[in-house]
């Protein structure tokens, strides 16, 4: 499907990641000898029996209050949320780039490159008219309706023409307005309603990197506002609404300013990636690109909605061609670290401009990357 992606800005004092906890040791008994070893056998048994029992007590109160992060197993009831979230561990997701009718194709070509099934994939929309056979402003096209059978879906929905005049672009002012709630919002919303299944949807992705075009950052809410409350209006409650920013602690104020608030939004997401050449940055490790932006977040927007890194990836690097699978191998242990992160999708492409290629560049990076997303913790039930 043909998009167009807004130039991604870049950090240019990125944070060095935290100290690792340290894991303590087991406690080594030492042998005991003597006159009295019969003795403190008995008493050794005795205490057994007393802390197996506080064990047992212990493990019914934790069983009671559901599972814990990173259950596994039948006992645990890992089933998502209402809003899609994994109470166990985190989806893994990816965006694959693809033409309008080969999505299906796609995806699993990538899913035997990577050794499982995605939990969810990423696909964009604009907001243009029906023209001729054009269906990029179509939400759930044939092909993703096809990959939603078994996979949950990210529609990132774009206030664009793609390839349209300067008058065609829909401003925010515009979708706040509602004049566009005829032509397309309830179109749409209609077609997201018959599908019937939960999908999550985001409104103009990285719009801190939108402004002035699109208009003001009020404006950005009142437009997000609008179309959260027409869809509702018109009974479309099959939308988990998904928030998502770069996360570039550069664009603070724009962030914390276009924030539509807790009740209009579900997940917040955001897009961090370790750029490189592609803009001139030093190697940044996976904990370096997600530490600062992920403890800004918690600080400043919410400290309770589940978080997305809704792309992340690296640049290669041609003088160290292990360099992109030492990165990957680092994903499940920081990931586990980030309080909430309850999804990831790799972005398997390329942005605009020299050496900005952040698609998997090699067989051991591939490697890398399969092994880390064969974690439990990325596999979690759908259902």
């Amino acid at each position: 499907m043909r998009f167009n992606r807004p130039h991604r800005p870049f950090r240019r004092k990125p944070t060095t990641t935290g100290q690792h906890r340290r894991r303590s040791q087991p406690h080594e008994e030492q042998p005991s000898a003597g006159p009295f070893t019969s003795n403190r056998r008995r008493l050794l048994i005795t205490s057994a029996a007393i802390v197996s029992a506080v064990l047992v007590g212990v493990l019914a109160l934790r069983n009671a209050s559901g599972p814990e992060p990173g259950a596994a197993g039948s006992k645990a009831d890992c089933r998502p949320t209402a809003i899609l979230e994994p109470p166990c561990g985190a989806w893994f997701g990816a965006f694959v780039p693809h033409e309008r009718d080969d999505l299906p194709e796609k995806v699993r070509d990538y899913e035997k490159r990577v050794g499982r099934e995605l939990d969810i994939v990423y696909t964009y929309h604009d907001m243009s008219l029906p023209e001729g056979t054009r269906r990029e402003g179509q939400l759930l096209t044939p092909e993703e309706r096809r990959v939603g059978e078994d996979h949950l879906l990210l529609l990132s929905w774009e206030s664009k023409w793609w390839g349209g005049t300067k008058k065609q672009q829909p401003t925010w002012k515009q979708i706040a307005s509602g004049e566009l709630d005829e032509t397309v919002i309830d179109v749409q919303a209609k077609r997201v309603k018959d599908y019937g299944k939960k999908v999550f949807l985001s409104f103009d992705l990285e719009m801190d990197t939108r402004t002035p075009d699109n208009g003001t950052p009020a404006e950005y809410v009142k437009a997000y506002r609008h179309i959260h409350d027409r869809f509702r209006e018109l009974g479309v409650d099959n939308v988990v609404w998904t928030w998502i920013t770069t996360g570039y602690l550069d664009h603070a104020d724009e962030m914390k300013a276009m924030y539509p608030g807790d009740e209009y939004v579900d997940w917040i997401g955001y897009n961090q990636y370790n750029y490189y050449r592609c803009h001139k940055t030093g190697w940044l490790t996976f904990a370096q690109t997600q530490h600062a932006a992920h403890e800004w977040i918690r600080e400043n927007i919410s400290d309770d909605k589940p978080l997305m890194l809704s792309e992340f990836g690296t640049a290669a690097d041609s003088a160290r061609p292990q360099r992109q699978a030492e990165w990957y191998a680092q994903v499940p242990g920081v990931l586990k670290g980030l309080e909430g992160v309850k999804a990831a999708l790799q972005w398997n492409y390329r942005d605009p401009g020299p050496h900005c290629n952040l698609a998997l560049a090699n067989d051991a990076a591939w490697d890398s990357l399969r092994e880390a997303v064969a974690d439990p913790y990325f596999n979690q039930p759908l259902r």
